[in-house]
């Protein structure tokens, strides 16, 4: 007989005042209640609260915001805008939701499976020129389909969180 071993959920509730840049490399249940300045990547859920002030640029699997963010929100899979957000930036969301009074002031671009080249680039936030030396050198994962290189988000995001990307 086999037995499972329950993965254990790890929660960082943060109602303090924070700067600097955090990365999670381990999926994570992340509530920020207070300030948070810089950047931060997580895995698993980010979630803003409504008292929150967040000066940052935030990445994340599925982000949830109640509060007050003010900078580029990449979610790759869900972005959620509760009544009481406050988004001033740039938003790229796989999905998203938006509750009745939520606020958003920016652009929203919605992300794809796939992407080309240059959406890639945006996406990574690297030039263009070093997305075709990654692509034609093989050392990043793509199909070229005639001239144009075809990018798997989803596995351009494993590529990135193993360490393989050099900027």
């Amino acid at each position: 007989m086999a037995f499972k071993r329950k993965t254990e959920e790890k929660i960082l509730d943060v109602d303090a005042s924070m700067q600097g840049t955090l990365n999670f490399k381990d999926p994570v249940n992340l509530r920020i209640n207070g300030k948070f300045e810089g950047t931060l990547g997580t895995k698993g859920n980010l979630t803003i609260g409504p008292s929150a002030i967040v000066l940052a640029d935030l990445s994340g699997d599925n982000i949830i915001i109640g509060g007050k963010v003010k900078g580029r929100v990449t979610a790759r899979e869900k972005l959620t805008l509760l009544p009481t957000a406050v988004v001033e930036g740039d938003i790229f969301p796989a999905k998203l939701s938006v509750a009745e009074g939520a606020i958003i002031e920016g652009t929203c671009s919605m992300l794809r499976d796939f992407l080309n080249a240059e959406e890639l680039a945006k996406y990574l936030e690297v030039d263009l020129n070093s997305i075709m030396e990654w692509a034609n050198s093989g050392k990043m994962p793509g199909s070229k389909e005639g001239e144009a290189w075809r990018f798997d988000r989803k596995t351009i995001d494993t590529w990135v969180s193993s360490e393989k990307i050099e900027r």
